[in-house]
């Protein structure tokens, strides 16, 4: 008798499927609670307590539970009124294809295992690269977030420092106190110390990087590459690329830009001149589960040239020789992106002109510091290719627009500040007269009334309140209706 999980269960396929389709029809999505739910972590326990058994439940009472417990217990991210840290609003064609990239269990390691999935990521990839200005060439792959991609990245930056002129035994990299807290953390993994640069209005400079290094300043000497942000979480800061660039490229360090959360910006002709220099990087993270409306968990990485990264990564064991095989009649190359100009049109930049030759695959596995990996850039790359990038481009204006409307809005209600002209879309104000405790109570209350959900930050150690819109359904209407919940 077959073991009945491998076996298609139709009416189980059903349930789940009518789950999902409830689910995507919902407009607007609601917020549910979260770690506020009345269901506190201790009556979570004994709502599934003993759920996992060795006889196992009926498909449908496992999902009850799951819809009127568990799913109320999380906070939706693709709620236009979810407007802490940074949201989600992935499109209802990215899911769509992500439910196909589960139920085929699709995964991208190796070329020799997943070419088709590989050569649709790479296409997502080379569409990135060119909007950042990158040469011909460019590319890398896909990776769970912006912490993993900035550990890979600097990794390369740490490694291939010999590469560029550096004799260090103790190599660093600078960045400001404003870069996001993964930065520190990839550091602190890799066993290297930060270098760190005074910030200038909160955005690390050219200028400034440039007399730190050129200063007796401990460990200057020991720089072998600079970590700058295009969109700071907090804020929405980006730093002077340009500047920082030149720097990097003259003295030769590693050039790294964590674009996460601002480079979905790229897409805007207004905003598109915030992030001149961006086309210096050596090594670019863009996070499409931010602001390219793509499901969790999906970032962008990307080399300008990929050979290094390859090199650095690339694992060895006798059961992966296999993998790293040129396979006859390829139009798949790695070799392209070194730059010798033969890769076919699947690889990052390739011109689509086929060979009768075998290339080298392209294999995401040899881009970062993973191995296993599932296909998480192609519910991106159906989402592109059904709605076309004028709708993205779209989408990311209508939140520029939202956030300055949103601003214009904070200053002029009298009982508000507006900290500062929002750059992309985080807004920070504040309540004249509120504490710390204040905003932590009002966001509670929010929450529990289902209005938004907005938690407060710091800035420039005050309490502080903190939009982050990024879906664009979150109206200034809405906006209109959380502030006036502060008077």
């Amino acid at each position: 008798m077959r073991n009945p999980m491998f076996v298609f269960d139709e009416k189980m396929a059903d349930l789940v499927l009518g789950y999902c389709r409830d689910r995507l029809a919902l407009d607007p999505v609601p917020l549910d609670y979260g770690g506020y739910a009345a269901s506190l972590p201790g009556s979570l326990r004994e709502v599934i307590g003993g759920l996992i058994s060795p006889e196992g439940n009926d498909a449908d009472r496992v999902l009850e539970l799951f819809s009127d417990h568990l799913a109320t217990a999380v906070i939706s991210a693709d709620s236009p009124r979810y407007l802490s840290f940074i949201p989600a609003a992935p499109t209802k064609a990215s899911l769509l294809f992500d439910m196909v990239v589960s139920s085929g269990s699709l995964h991208g390691t190796s070329w020799l295992e997943a070419a088709g999935a590989v050569a649709a990521e790479n296409q997502v990839l080379t569409f990135l690269a060119e909007l950042a200005g990158l040469p011909e060439g460019a590319g890398g792959c896909f990776v769970s977030g912006g912490s993993a991609a900035n550990l890979s990245a600097l990794m390369v930056g740490r490694d291939t420092a010999s590469l560029r002129g550096s004799t260090t035994q103790h190599p660093r990299i600078a960045c400001t106190d404003e870069a996001h807290s993964s930065v520190g953390k990839a550091l602190h993994v890799l066993g290297i110390e930060p270098f760190l640069v005074p910030a200038v209005d909160h955005r690390l400079r050219g200028e400034v990087l440039e007399a730190a290094l050129s200063s007796d300043q401990p460990g200057a000497a020991d720089v072998v590459g600079v970590a700058a942000t295009a969109g700071t979480t907090n804020a929405g800061l980006v730093d002077d690329l340009a500047g920082v660039g030149s720097v990097a490229r003259r003295r030769g360090l590693w050039f790294h830009v964590d674009a996460a959360y601002g480079g979905g910006a790229l897409l805007s002709p207004a905003a598109r001149p915030l992030f001149d220099g961006i086309e210096l990087v050596d090594s670019l993270v863009i996070d499409p589960h931010k602001w390219l409306f793509a499901p969790y968990d999906c970032a962008a990485l990307i080399y300008r040239q990929p050979a290094l990264a390859k090199a650095v990564h690339t694992q060895d064991a006798a059961y992966l020789d296999v993998i790293h095989v040129a396979l006859p009649g390829s139009v798949e190359a790695g070799d392209r992106a070194a730059g010798d100009g033969t890769a076919g049109d699947d690889a990052p930049g390739g011109d689509g002109a086929e060979t009768d030759t075998a290339d080298e695959p392209w294999n995401p596995t040899d881009y970062a510091y993973h191995l296993s990996r599932r296909a998480r850039g192609l519910p991106l790359w159906f989402s592109l290719a059904v709605y076309g990038t004028d709708a993205y481009r779209d989408a990311v204006e209508t939140v520029l627009a939202n956030a300055r409307a949103a601003a214009a809005l904070i200053s002029v209600t009298p009982y508000l500040e507006l900290v500062r002209e929002p750059t992309l879309s985080i807004v920070l104000f504040r309540r004249k007269g509120w504490s710390r405790g204040d905003y932590e109570a009002w966001s509670a209350r929010l929450l529990a009334d289902q209005i938004a959900f907005v938690t407060p930050t710091s800035w420039e150690g005050e309490p502080t309140a903190r939009f982050a819109l990024l879906h664009p359904d979150t109206t200034v209407d809405i906006v209109r209706e959380i502030i006036e919940t502060m008077a």
